[in-house]
């Protein structure tokens, strides 16, 4: 049933957002020289790696496989769009086709960097490696990046143990309250 509201949405979500995905598109390739999609190695369900979509926020020479909050000077890498589309989390839009591609879900564990190997190795031994990705997830919502990877894994695990209809609209609540 998840997997078919998902498919639902994603497509409902893309037809509704499609002038926006045009407008966001328009305003990258004004703002700076690059491609208007950013692509990138993660790990998925069963720690298959797929690649994640989402609009371009930094300049085309920033590292590629690092966190941003890891760099020495992250505003130094980020674009004037990017830095508004990443405060709205429009940037994370392009996700909706892998959703429709079957790789990730609107909520579930964000998906790690394929280089984040003690991130992988923690969701692993819980059993949380076997859950579809997620744009927003109980550890998002809880912390995001301000958390480090033991709690990032705790706060997954919570929700791979207390998976139900209410706490998934607990999470979407929440990360719509954050995003506004």
């Amino acid at each position: 049933m998840k997997r078919f509201l998902d498919l639902l949405f994603a497509l409902i979500l893309i037809i509704l957002f499609s002038p926006l995905f045009l407008i966001i598109t328009i305003l990258i390739k004004l703002d700076s020289p690059g491609p208007v999609f950013f692509r990138q190695n993660r790990i998925g369900r069963l720690n298959k790696k797929f690649i994640i979509y989402k609009f371009r926020t930094m300049r085309i020479d920033a590292p590629k496989d690092i966190p941003t909050h890891l760099f020495d000077n992250p505003h130094e890498y980020i674009t004037r769009v990017g830095k508004f589309l990443r405060k709205t989390s429009l940037d994370e839009l392009p996700q909706l086709i892998n959703i429709l591609k079957g790789e990730m879900s609107f909520i579930g564990p964000r998906p790690a960097l394929y280089n984040q190997y003690d991130l992988i190795k923690l969701r692993t031994e819980k059993g949380i490696h076997i859950l579809t990705p997620g744009i927003t997830g109980w550890a998002q919502v809880n912390g995001r990046d301000e958390i480090t990877i033991e709690e990032k894994v705790s706060l997954d695990e919570y929700y791979y143990t207390n998976r139900s209809l209410s706490v998934e609209i607990k999470i979407l609540l929440k990360t719509l309250i954050s995003v506004t």
